[in-house]
């Protein structure tokens, strides 16, 4: 599975670079979020790879779920689809925006990968393995690393939402004794924890599910995990929430090795 989801997320990256180098016109959402031609090119890709290979599987991915297109996920293993995270990076010139693709069973992320065309490397994680992908300019993989989140030792790092800071994010912090913390955009901050380049990223903030899955099967792979914010592990195929919206995430962190 994952060998097709990696092929899947290449093709999605190459359309989403064709429209970043041309320029990306951008629309609005009923929530204001921004949307481009790349979210929509890369989706459709990612739904037509993924019904290919895997049909008996129902996909939720972000833009067919803003058009009220949402399978019944109810009691089933599903695919969990961001085509383009980190949009407002992506209109800003900035390179850190990913393809999200993750298979959720029982709750959990099992499957993973992210994708950041633009920084040509991608991170995966099935089975506890996960992995860093360097990606060629002609966007083949030329190489794969075995990644691992470190186990602490003194001073922790943070990494944090450039755009999403809080003050509860910052109470967290000082609470923990965090020393120092890492900005990057996306789910890339998973990667970040799952590959020892830090050791926490808490979010004390909204986000849906298809934001988080891929990078947090990433983490777990990589022997870290995600909890709420009582310490229970972070769960999926939230539905019929009486607070929130399908799929909406409520607070969480996300930790390497030992918290």
């Amino acid at each position: 599975m994952l060998d097709i989801l990696e092929k899947i997320a290449l093709d999605a990256g190459r359309a989403i670079l064709e429209v970043y180098q041309a320029g990306p016109n951008v629309a609005y959402k009923n929530d204001c979020s921004p949307v481009t031609e790349a979210d929509e090119r890369a989706e459709a890709i990612i739904l037509s790879g993924l019904a290919a290979a895997f049909p008996e599987i129902p996909v939720v991915a972000e833009e067919a779920a803003a058009a009220g297109r949402i399978p019944d996920v109810e009691g089933r293993s599903f695919f969990l689809v961001d085509p383009l995270d980190g949009t407002k990076e992506f209109i800003n010139r900035r390179d850190d925006f990913t393809v999200n693709i993750a298979l959720i069973e029982n709750g959990a992320p099992t499957v993973g990968i992210v994708y950041a065309p633009a920084k040509r490397v991608a991170y995966t994680g099935a089975q506890a393995q996960a992995s860093k992908l360097d990606i060629t300019e002609d966007l083949t993989v030329a190489g794969r690393t075995t990644i691992a989140c470190r186990a602490p030792s003194g001073d922790l790092t943070a990494v944090a939402s450039r755009s999403h800071n809080s003050p509860e994010t910052e109470a967290f912090l000082a609470e923990k004794g965090v020393a120092s913390t890492k900005s990057v955009g996306s789910s890339l901050k998973f990667c970040l924890v799952a590959e020892g380049e830090a050791d926490v990223y808490p979010r004390f903030g909204r986000t849906m599910e298809w934001d988080t899955a891929a990078g947090d099967a990433v983490l777990r792979a990589a022997g870290g995990m995600t909890v709420d914010i009582d310490g229970a592990p972070f769960r999926y195929g939230k539905t019929k929430q009486a607070f929130d919206s399908d799929f909406a995430n409520g607070h969480f962190i996300a930790w390497g090795r030992n918290p």
